[in-house]
């Protein structure tokens, strides 16, 4: 048996203890299929397009590291404070 939580149950999904909240992922699939008379070259360049525009790699890098809400405020007013040292 994998496990058993204090419910009795023994489904895989439910071997999470039972204090312990489940952990859920979003994961966004993004398909690229080839067209008639396109070059490889090209539908890689189509497909790196719709990552940029997606946001998928500025959402995964800003989860790379955990950062608390009070590092967030202050990184986000260093943004800001260089942005307006830039403007003027």
């Amino acid at each position: 048996m994998l496990g058993f939580d204090l419910r009795g149950h023994t489904r895989a999904e439910d071997n999470w203890p039972v204090h312990a909240p489940r952990m859920c992922w979003c994961v966004m699939s993004l398909q690229v299929s080839i067209r008639e008379g396109e070059s490889q070259d090209s539908l890689l360049r189509r497909f790196q397009r719709i990552v940029q525009t997606s946001g998928i790699m500025r959402e995964a890098k800003a989860h790379r590291h955990f950062l608390s809400k009070g590092e967030t405020a202050r990184l986000k007013a260093q943004k800001s404070a260089r942005r307006r040292r830039s403007y003027g």
